[in-house]
């Protein structure tokens, strides 16, 4: 047999993380001997992320809406300690953010142009999340809204789980038919990442991220923490065992692709897949790991504390303790709408900036700070978000064990 053709099947049968490995090294290595050829493997990337986010939204909706429909009378899918524990690791990650921005106080130049809307309020976040909450079906599904999606799966399983086993034979059928095509997508991930890796490195590079090394610092590090540190912590607390094996785990196979997809949404059959490999209960992580993706956003929560705190410090605002913490709680409340609202987390920032009287121009300034820094702290943010749907999801799934 050809070398080449040994070496390229060896490759092929080699895991799927050192596969992806492979793929990063040969992206970097052509964005810098290469960077025309570079930006035209590209759409490589924008094919895979696109195959993932077109299969996404059916895929939650079947497999919720089966896991309802066939759920066995009287089970329990601890989905309300889950719940719990992303609302309260959202919250942590807000609290550590605070905690690292006065520690080092970090000041940007506000002299980006800004023209993009944003949330101006709690209630304008509430109001976009109950009329998702009450889209058209179809439209959620076309759309990608996660929030509609899920509204309408959980009250199409409710519905089915009173129809004849049959029927729900059906769709517990349709959807492992769905799973099936989401794992060869997700076999193309050393294709795809290696286009994402190379277009992003040879269009942005490092060199405009130079006036904003602390700003990444501070983030990076609040992101470090909460996934190193305060996990674990609520890990322990949950199992009684130690955290890091699973820690690392979830890391290395979900926060590693979500960090070069920057889709939670995207990376929902690559949780599952990962649940499924933790023996966890289908049940359960059918649901939670959707949901997650939806409401776990301690990333966002940093994103939106770290930057507010900026721009705080560079217009010398006094903060006290007490709003502090209330920053603390709008950040993790903003957080948990992050996935309902266009741009994300960076574009609820001035609702965040409001608090200190902070006017919309300067904030949506620092909303272009934000995108410039995206390359880095949205792909961690997206990293940590993923990865800590499946170690709170495992957690709690192991706990009485």
């Amino acid at each position: 047999m050809n070398p080449l053709m040994s070496m390229c099947r060896r490759a092929f049968r080699a895991p799927l993380v050192l596969q992806i490995a492979i793929g990063i090294v040969a992206a970097i290595t052509l964005a810098y001997f290469e960077p025309k050829t570079a930006q035209s493997v590209g759409m490589l990337g924008e094919l895979f992320v696109g195959a993932l986010k077109a299969v996404a939204p059916i895929l939650v909706f079947m497999l919720v809406a089966a896991a309802i429909a066939n759920q066995a009378k009287g089970a329990h899918t601890k989905m309300r300690p889950i719940i719990g524990l992303y609302l309260f690791g959202t919250l942590a990650a807000a609290s550590v953010a605070v905690a690292l921005s006065f520690l080092f106080p970090t000041e940007i130049a506000l002299d980006a142009a800004a023209d993009r809307a944003a949330p101006q309020s709690i209630v304008g976040v509430i109001h976009s999340l109950l009329f998702q909450l009450v889209d058209n079906p179809v439209h959620a599904l076309m759309t990608g809204n996660f929030i509609g999606t899920l509204a309408w799966a959980i009250g199409l399983g409710i519905t089915l789980s009173h129809a004849q086993d049959s029927t729900k034979q059906v769709f517990a059928d349709i959807a492992e038919s769905i799973t099936l095509i989401v794992r060869f997508v997700i076999r193309l991930a050393p294709f795809g990442i290696f286009g994402l890796v190379a277009q992003t490195i040879s269009a942005h590079g490092f060199g405009e991220l130079r006036n904003y090394l602390q700003l990444i610092v501070v983030l990076l590090s609040a992101m470090a923490i909460v996934a190193l540190v305060i996990n674990p912590m609520i890990v322990f607390y949950k199992t009684r065992r130690n955290p890091y094996p699973l820690i690392l785990v979830c890391l290395r196979e979900s926060g590693l692709t979500a960090f070069f997809t920057r889709s939670s949404a995207a990376n929902v059959p690559v949780n599952m897949a990962l649940c499924k490999r933790l023996g966890l209960d289908e049940e359960t992580y059918s649901m939670s790991i959707p949901l997650g993706a939806t409401i776990n956003m301690a990333g966002a929560a940093i994103t939106i504390t770290v930057l507010t705190l900026a721009a705080v410090h560079t217009q010398g605002i006094e903060v006290d303790i007490w709003t502090a913490i209330l920053l603390s709680v709008v950040a993790s409340v903003s957080a948990c709408g992050a996935s309902g609202v266009a741009g994300g987390s960076l574009l609820l920032i001035p609702l965040a900036c409001g608090l200190f009287g902070i006017e919309s121009d300067i904030a949506m300034q620092v909303v272009a700070v934000g995108m410039a820094i995206g390359v880095i702290q949205d792909s961690a943010e997206t990293a940590l978000n993923s990865s800590t749907d499946v170690v709170f999801t495992a957690a709690c799934c192991q706990a009485k064990k």
